[in-house]
């Protein structure tokens, strides 16, 4: 069964996935103590919403190349998650399951990032 042909990053399955993280890390620091708002919340957002950035920005990218490059930077955010939600969780501000769930779907995504990056690899080697 052929691919779908992928006409934009919307397309991506990795790229929305990575959106249900972003909604999902969101609700979870909902609940973070308010003097937290400008340290972990604030860090997990972002990086959150970095990973999703940077699948659409690199596919907007001219080469295969600087595709793979902002992959490996959604890659570097993904890391970053998986340890704030680790810190969060030593410091009780989420539930061992919660933190065992998110960290779940990231590295799910890590897992699509990789192949992803892989083929994009492998499709640049085969052209030569």
């Amino acid at each position: 069964m052929p691919s779908p042909t992928v006409r934009s990053y919307r397309d991506l399955i990795v790229w929305k996935k990575s959106i249900e993280l972003v909604i999902e890390i969101y609700r979870c620091t909902q609940t973070f103590p308010k003097r937290e708002m400008y340290g972990l919340v604030s860090q997990l957002r972002r990086a959150a919403v970095s990973v999703p950035s940077n699948i659409a920005e690199g596919h907007a990218r001219a080469s295969t190349g600087e595709f793979r490059q902002f992959l490996g930077h959604a890659l570097g955010s993904l890391v970053e998650i998986e340890t704030q939600l680790l810190i969060a969780e030593r410091l009780e501000y989420l539930a061992p399951c919660d933190a065992a769930h998110v960290l779940r779907c990231t590295d799910e995504i890590g897992k699509m990032l990789n192949a992803l990056s892989r083929s994009l690899s492998e499709r640049t080697r085969s052209r030569w």
